[in-house]
């Protein structure tokens, strides 16, 4: 199996079939940035909201299936299982934090019978096993939700810009957000050319992935005739050695950049040159309106 061309998550597929791509990539960072940063002390309905969106995103950008739908069947059950463990965890916890509240609230909270509970399972015996009650308190039902939908926007919404996004482009683009450091001082050229090497890492990294899972099929191992222990030894050894490639690439890299005596890093030459069409300018012009009706909506509808 190809992890490459199966799971292209984190690195640019080439093509033109998507809207996604002729949009300047300084509005797809602003638009990533709210995916991002606006689901801090939001509420429920806005993350999913956001997730809803993304899913409505990507199904209608015309990008070929075979590129997102098995990153997107991974990320969704991940954010599902990872939140459904938080939920949990979570419920039927007491809280150790000293109530400053009056105390004769609770006879009102008594008079009006107000359940703060979502689920209560009572006490049952299935066989011989006795299980308490359970119950799963609104709190934890929130913290189910953030988890899982967290994951999923901070995952998702990188994957789909990184996608149908040039790394020069998003090298440009940032260094157009940071041009006022670059008058104070900061080395800006630098930063950046360590985040364009990183982007360019990123498919060696999946590289040593698919190198590991191509020799353990070759070998057809058997786990079971090897037992636990021996079992648990040899993952702990495959992914030894999987770091030690991925070190291996990065000393190989580092050598070939001390080898030469100066390096000039000029971030201007990944403009891009593009000609603006009309269809361009029809979707950047989408793309403002979007981010602003978001920024609108998250201060209207997604507070706590």
């Amino acid at each position: 199996m190809n992890l490459l061309t199966k799971f292209s998550i984190g690195q640019y597929v080439d093509g033109n079939r998507s809207w996604l791509r002729i949009i300047d990539s300084r509005l797809k960072i602003i638009a990533m940035m709210i995916f991002l940063i606006t689901p801090i002390w939001a509420g429920p309905f806005w993350r999913l909201s956001l997730v809803a969106c993304l899913f409505f995103i990507t199904f209608l950008s015309f990008l070929p299936s075979r590129i997102w739908w098995r990153s997107l069947l991974i990320l969704s059950c991940l954010s599902i299982l990872i939140g459904f463990l938080s939920l949990l965890a979570s419920s039927d916890i007491q809280s150790l934090e000293t109530s400053l509240r009056n105390p004769g609230e609770l006879n009102v909270v008594l008079e009006t019978h107000q359940n703060w509970n979502i689920l209560d399972i009572p006490s049952t015996k299935l066989g011989f096993l006795n299980l308490g009650p359970y119950s799963i308190s609104k709190k934890s039902f929130e913290l189910g939700i953030k988890t899982s939908t967290l994951i999923f926007t901070v995952i998702h919404s990188v994957n789909l810009m990184l996608l149908t996004t040039l790394q020069e482009d998003i090298v440009f683009a940032l260094s157009w957000f940071m041009h006022p450091l670059r008058k104070m001082g900061f080395p800006i050229e630098k930063w950046l050319f360590q985040l364009l090497l990183a982007l360019r890492f990123i498919p060696l990294v999946q590289e040593e992935f698919q190198n590991i899972f191509k020799s353990l099929s070759v070998r057809s191992i058997n786990f079971r005739n090897l037992g636990f222990k021996k079992s648990i030894n040899l993952l702990l050894n495959i992914f030894e050695r999987l770091f030690l490639n991925i070190f291996l690439r990065i000393d190989q890299g580092a050598d070939s950049l001390l080898s030469k005596k100066y390096i000039l890093v000029k971030t201007d030459r990944f403009k891009n040159i593009n000609k603006k069409t009309p269809l361009t300018l029809f979707f950047n012009t989408l793309s403002i309106c979007f981010i602003l009706i978001a920024i609108f909506l998250r201060k209207q509808y997604g507070a706590l």
